[in-house]
């Protein structure tokens, strides 16, 4: 009896030894902040509930925002005028502007002809998403769809803009710090540097603009590369370039002027992108997807045609100031004005541009365009260019106004260029010593340059760009140091043998 009690005890001491120990877990801390709604079609005055949603932009505007906080539109509805929120998230709790409700269609802000339809200024940790937004009143003067601001502000962390439907930004030809743009990212003020860390513009459509789909421009970007192609506003100190900038997966149709530029970036990439249709309605020179004034960018399996006209017009461009610029995997088709343009003037210099692995159909007027000025070590390389119904009139273009002491350093190794149309064209404008060509193919083309280790023969050039067996390009190029690894296709490239002539690095296709 006095035995079963003892070890009933010790059972019941070790039990209670065992439940002081445990630890209870606190309660998980809600997350901050706030839901506040839009409601622009409801009449009733309300506190921004769901219940009694806010009704005008002007509600939103005034209520300061913070970490965590979500301001929400409601789908099927239209606010009018300029939604201009005030207040920044953090790094762990974003604030957030996108839509609400099961209502078919988007929520939509539509500018009405004022200069913004929404302005982002002097924020950061933001989210805007899933709005449909627009801005076509009174067409012709600055405007823009979304336009985000810094001025003295510092550094503008982790801001994403993504699922948006920007439309009908009917702005004027104005390629200026603050518009016309579906996109526009300016850093203006005067006395404290400011740059944006961690921008990401990803999954956007963007149609029937004047004038710009994407474009960055900056005060703080005044250095040597530059020359006199600076802004005379900028501020004198140090460049100031935006850091971790990615655009990615956004569809670009039917712009005005410039398909997207960046300016004042180091590091930047521009990918999967889809630009169908720019330079179609502006007076000015413009470009499919170009830099200026940036350091490694990296511009990639991007999709540009429609160029509409010769004004340049080119689908890629590396112009002044752009130094380690990477053009690699894109697909450039039907391009009025042509391929390339490498454009520094006005004292500045475009140096270390690369170019590679890229597929030119039909682009026409002239394939390579080099403005005058230094041009030093771009490489073109391993890229496929084919005319079917569009003959160019050259191959490369060197600006008539170049001097004669322009220093100009091309080269052109393991590319092929092949005429499958009108005879004729693809000659040499003004070209400069140091434009040099090595084992490129010419097919249809009466090469007038030394080309030593090149074929004149026909590629065996599928319709998809691949090479057929038997093809004279196989394995017949020279070899390229620092190659990129990878052919248009997905391919390995090797680091040790001999190449293939073309985008295309793969065996041959029976």
């Amino acid at each position: 009896m006095r035995h079963r009690r003892t070890h009933a005890t010790l059972a019941a001491v070790t039990a209670a030894l065992a439940l002081s120990l445990v630890t209870v877990a606190p309660a998980e801390a809600a997350p901050p902040g706030d839901r506040h709604h839009v409601d622009c079609s409801a009449t009733a005055a309300g506190d921004g509930s769901a219940a009694r949603p806010w009704t005008t932009l002007a509600e939103a505007n005034a209520h300061p925002y913070g970490p965590g906080d979500r301001l929400l539109f409601k789908r099927g509805t239209t606010c009018t005028g300029t939604l201009q929120p005030r207040g920044a998230g953090s790094a762990t709790h974003p604030f957030t502007i996108a839509d609400y409700g099961d209502a078919p269609g988007r929520a939509v802000i539509d500018g009405n002809g004022a200069h913004d339809a929404v302005l982002l200024a002097d924020t950061q940790h933001l989210r805007l998403t899933r709005l449909e937004i627009t801005n076509a009143a009174a067409p012709g003067t600055e405007r823009n769809g979304v336009r985000l601001r810094l001025s003295d502000y510092g550094p503008a962390k982790n801001i994403t803009l993504d699922h948006l439907f920007v439309h009908d930004v009917r702005g004027g030809d104005f390629k200026t710090l603050t518009g016309s743009s579906a996109l526009h990212i300016a850093v203006e003020g005067t006395t404290v540097p400011s740059w944006y860390d961690g921008l990401n513009i990803h999954h956007n459509e963007i149609r029937d603009v004047d004038r710009e789909g994407i474009y960055f421009k900056s005060r703080f970007s005044k250095r040597d590369l530059v020359g006199n192609q600076q802004d005379p506003n900028a501020y004198p100190g140090a460049w100031t370039p935006s850091l971790n900038v990615r655009i990615h997966h956004n569809t670009l149709t039917s712009l005005a002027g410039d398909g997207i530029k960046i300016d004042t970036t180091s590091g930047a990439r521009i990918d999967h992108n889809r630009l169908d249709g720019f330079q179609l309605r502006s007076k000015a020179a413009n470009a499919g997807i170009w830099t200026f004034n940036t350091d490694d960018t990296v511009i990639e399996h991007n999709e540009v045609s429609g160029g509409g006209n010769t004004k340049d017009g080119m689908s890629l461009d590396a112009d002044g100031a752009s130094k380690g610029t990477v053009f690699q995997y894109n697909y450039s088709h039907d391009n009025t004005g042509g391929f390339l343009l490498i454009c520094p003037y006005s004292g500045a210099r475009t140096l270390d541009t690369v170019v590679r692995y890229n597929v030119s159909r039909d682009d026409g007027a002239r394939l390579v365009q080099n403005c005058w000025g230094p041009i030093l070590n771009t490489q073109i390389y391993n890229n496929t260019f084919v005319n079917r119904t569009t003959t160019p009139g050259h191959l490369v273009q060197d600006d008539a106004g170049s001097p004669a002491t322009t220093r100009h350093e091309l080269t052109f190794r393991n590319n092929i260029f092949v005429n499958e149309g009108p005879s004729g064209g693809y000659a040499f404008k003004n070209p400069t010593p140091g434009l040099a060509f090595s084992h490129n193919l010419f097919h249809g083309i009466a090469m007038t340059r030394p080309n030593p280790g090149g074929i004149d023969a026909d590629p065996l050039l599928r319709p998809d760009f691949r090479l057929s067996t038997g093809s004279p390009a196989l394995s017949a190029g020279i070899l390229v140091a620092d190659n990129g690894g990878k052919d248009w296709f997905g391919n390995d490239v090797s680091a040790t043998s001999a190449p293939t002539i073309g985008a295309y690095e793969g065996p041959g296709v029976g």
